[in-house]
């Protein structure tokens, strides 16, 4: 290593040591997504030998890496195998987050993790304190390489017959981790070039194996550590029910909404029998809240369907976990503070415990901005592209929300429109929150004192 080169690892050294997690974990995800672009502009990326240039790559790497699964070409026609194995890579990384990568290398080789270890963990896991955080790291892991190792199991399985040995490992393990990380990619093309799942919209065993890996991938890390000590505590914490509840409830309600809108449809359900109906419902429901694999036309639903697509967009997984969105809890908190104000309370309580105020105020502001930015991506659109409002807020809001379901505008889209959900998917995946606190905090000095009250008419 030259002078000149320890010069600048040296100051590169002391620069990252300066920075607090939520701000390394930004820089890491950047680090990341150009890395990836880099590979996936080699020419032994694509399948023509040629390369697609900076822009589609930056596109791709980021949404592989953001785990979203908005393409601008078919990831099977347009990638090579390795360019496929990048794709892999990013997603898995993007999925568990780099720290988790990298507490691999100090699990296998037993090294002590510092505290500075600990809290890129704790803040990349999106926990309070670093109580137990290598215990749960290496939960983590094993959870994680099980159920994806589990369902490349079953999908080899069950592809082996009619597509032969390597190309059923390919789908099965590729589709594993692309599902249990919420990734939404993948090579299909095949069959039906850019249809994503159309071609199994009505098998139970590809639609189930991977409606439960989207599912548990977008519980969070926490609820399965809950999960996991149940067997000697017994109770579950108030979190863990809360995700569970609002999980299930959205599962239904999407399910039920899905079915109530389309069920005339031909252009998506109208034409099956009662069981696939509720079956693509069902899976429609899962996927839409991150995961992006698409077993409807989503250009063919109704602007029923649509509309409340939106809606479970930006809702998406839980905290923790490989899923985006606001998150189930951050929505329910939002809902009972709601809720208590309807009844004249001041307080908000539930299972017994007080939902302290600050947290409700989190939450409020993370709503509204995710909200807002989701308007104004629709709008952008609308105005740039000439799209319909409803099908530039659903491209806009599966962008922030890290989902990846498209109205069929993502392959089309122009220069400015491509880099804003470039934007968009960063956002959505290394957090509005964890942005805001890492690099936007204001001067708490502010907070030394506080004007005299005034009152407003509210509603």
């Amino acid at each position: 290593m030259t002078a000149l080169q320890k010069r600048v690892a040296k100051r590169w050294y002391k620069t990252a040591h300066r920075l607090n997690p939520a701000q390394l974990i930004a820089l890491a995800f950047v680090g990341i997504i150009l890395a990836g672009s880099a590979l996936l502009m080699l020419p032994a990326a694509s399948r023509s030998g040629e390369s697609v240039g900076f822009v589609p790559a930056l596109f791709t790497a980021t949404s592989a890496t953001c785990v979203t699964g908005l393409v601008v070409f078919d990831t099977y026609i347009q990638w090579s195998g390795f360019g496929q194995i990048v794709i892999l890579c990013l997603i898995q990384i993007g999925g568990l987050g780099f720290m988790s990568i990298a507490s691999i290398f100090y699990l296998l080789g037993r090294k002590k993790m510092g505290l500075r270890q600990r809290m890129l963990i704790s803040q990349a896991l999106s926990l309070n304190d670093l109580n137990g955080v290598v215990r749960l790291q290496r939960h983590v892991l094993f959870g994680t390489f099980a159920f994806e190792g589990a369902g490349a199991l079953i999908l080899t399985l069950y592809f082996w017959k009619d597509y032969g040995l390597w190309r059923a490992l390919r789908w099965g393990v590729f589709h594993s981790v692309s599902a249990f990380c919420n990734g939404g990619f993948d090579i299909l093309g095949c069959l039906t070039p850019g249809g994503s799942l159309l071609h199994f919209q009505t098998d139970y065993v590809v639609c189930l194996t991977l409606g439960v890996l989207i599912a548990v991938g977008g519980l969070g890390f926490f609820v399965w550590e809950d999960l996991f000590r149940f067997r000697k505590t017994k109770r579950l914490t108030v979190y863990t029910k809360l995700v569970l509840l609002t999980s299930g409830a959205l599962i239904l309600a999407g399910t039920g909404a899905v079915c109530l809108f389309e069920w005339n449809n031909p252009a998506t359900i109208g034409n099956m029998t009662v069981p696939q109906k509720l079956l693509s419902g069902l899976f429609q429901s899962i996927s839409t809240r991150t995961a992006g694999f698409a077993a409807l036309d989503q250009a063919a639903l109704t602007e029923g369907s649509k509309a409340f697509c939106i809606l479970l967009m930006l809702v998406g997984g839980s905290s923790g976990s490989t899923a985006g969105g606001i998150k189930t809890v951050t929505v329910c908190v939002l809902l009972l503070a709601a809720a208590n104000r309807l009844r004249g309370r001041g307080r908000v309580s539930v299972f017994g415990r007080e939902i302290a105020q600050e947290q409700i105020g989190n939450a409020m502001a993370l709503v509204v901005m995710m909200v807002l930015l989701s308007l104004g991506g629709g709008l952008f659109l609308v105005g740039v592209e000439g799209v319909s409002f409803l099908n530039g807020w659903y491209e806009s809001a599966s962008a922030i929300a890290t989902v990846g379901l498209s109205a069929g505008l993502t392959p089309s889209l122009g220069l400015a429109s491509r880099l804003l959900l470039i934007v968009y998917m960063y956002f959505g995946r290394v957090g509005l929150m964890t942005i805001s606190l890492g690099f936007l905090a204001g001067d708490r000095a502010k907070e030394r004192f506080h004007y005299a009250e005034t009152k407003l008419l509210i509603g």
